[in-house]
Parts: C-alpha cells; sequence; structure tokens
C-alpha cells in the first residue's frame, strides 16, 4: 500500500484530483469529512470545543455550530491556534485508523491543512496541487459563496505555492482545463501503481 498525502490551496482543484483518483480506484479519505465527525457529540473534540469556547457554540440539538465557532476564531489567530490545537489531533486519529483499516493498493488523504498540521508522517508521498492565485480568486467566486477579497485574503493566510511545492513529491499544476489536469492525474498514478512501466 501506498499513502499519498493531497494537499493544495482554496479553489486550487484538490477535489477534482481526490475525485479521478479515487475513479482509478484509490481510496480516497476526505479530512473535511474527518473534521465534521471530530465535532460530533460524544467525540473528545467536541467536549473540548465547548468547554474552550463556552456554550454559545453548542446548537440545540447538541451538535457544534461551526458558524458561531467560526464567529469566534475568524481574524483571531490566537483563538484559532487554540481550535486547531483540539480539533486536528481528533482528525489525526481518524485518519489514521481509516488508513489502518483500507484495503486499496493506494490510499489518498485528501488535506488542505496536511502540512500546517505535520501529517507528512502519515504519508509515503505529498502531491500538491497548485494555481496561480488569481486563477483561485476566481475559480472562488465562480463557485459562489465568496467575493474576490475574501477569496484573496484566504489566499494570502495560507501556504504559499512556493512553499508547497518545496515540499512536495509530485506537484500537478491546474492552470489549464480539466482534461491537461486528468493527463497530469494519469501520469502520476501510473507513475504509483506501474513504476516499470516509466
Amino acid at each position: 500500500m501506498i499513502v499519498i498525502g493531497l494537499t493544495g490551496g482554496i479553489a486550487a482543484g484538490k477535489s477534482t484530483v481526490a475525485q479521478a483518483l479515487g475513479e482509478r480506484g484509490a481510496h480516497v479519505i476526505d479530512a473535511d469529512r474527518l473534521g465534521h465527525r471530530a465535532y460530533e457529540p460524544g467525540r473528545e473534540a467536541h467536549r473540548q470545543v465547548a468547554e474552550a469556547f463556552g456554550a454559545e457554540v453548542v446548537a440545540p440539538d447538541g451538535t457544534i455550530d461551526r458558524k458561531a465557532l467560526g464567529a469566534k476564531v475568524f481574524d483571531r489567530p490566537a483563538e484559532l491556534e487554540r481550535l486547531t490545537a483540539i480539533v486536528w489531533p481528533e482528525i489525526r486519529r481518524l485518519a489514521e485508523a481509516e488508513i489502518a483499516a483500507a484495503r486499496a493498493e493506494v490510499v489518498v488523504l485528501e488535506a488542505a491543512v496536511l502540512l500546517e498540521a505535520g501529517w507528512e508522517d502519515l504519508v509515503d508521498e505529498i502531491w500538491v496541487v497548485v494555481v496561480e492565485p488569481e486563477v483561485a480568486v476566481a475559480r472562488a467566486v465562480d463557485r459562489g459563496g465568496l467575493d474576490a477579497s475574501a477569496a484573496r485574503a484566504r489566499i494570502d493566510a495560507q501556504l504559499s505555492n512556493q512553499e508547497r511545492k518545496a515540499r512536495a513529491n509530485r506537484v500537478i499544476d491546474n492552470g489549464g482545463d480539466e482534461s491537461a489536469l486528468l493527463r497530469q492525474v494519469d501520469e502520476a498514478w501510473r507513475a504509483v501503481t506501474d513504476p516499470g512501466a516509466a
């Protein structure tokens, strides 16, 4: 089994690459989905978040109100750090369990915060999807939910493409169209599943 850590910035195309790898037979683990599970009632992270951020972040049904929690950490680096110190270890535990249970030849851990969280030791290779910041802003706006200034602020707060590339085993450039992206995915897939064919 080979475990690939797939990461990249906002609107870079990580999800498209992850989906393509899944279609080729990889077992894909979505760290965002694990993040939602980390907040479930009964989990240690749920208890710690409620304790650290107050009863107002707990919705009437007992779940964490992510909007209320987001408001408490937005533009407050110290509070965001406090939150990630609670949630990231829980996501890591969930990811480790899913990797251990996977029965596929290739496992992909798709995680925007792979490098920031220090999860490199969970994977054998790091694949980074990159796109120029202006393209990422335009795509984030097209997808809806963010205006250009909010998208730019999020991109500026993340690791740069250069920082990610410096730590990558493979860089997938999503500056072109989807067929160009999928050609790179096919090439990368062949490199890990049939290295002798290269």
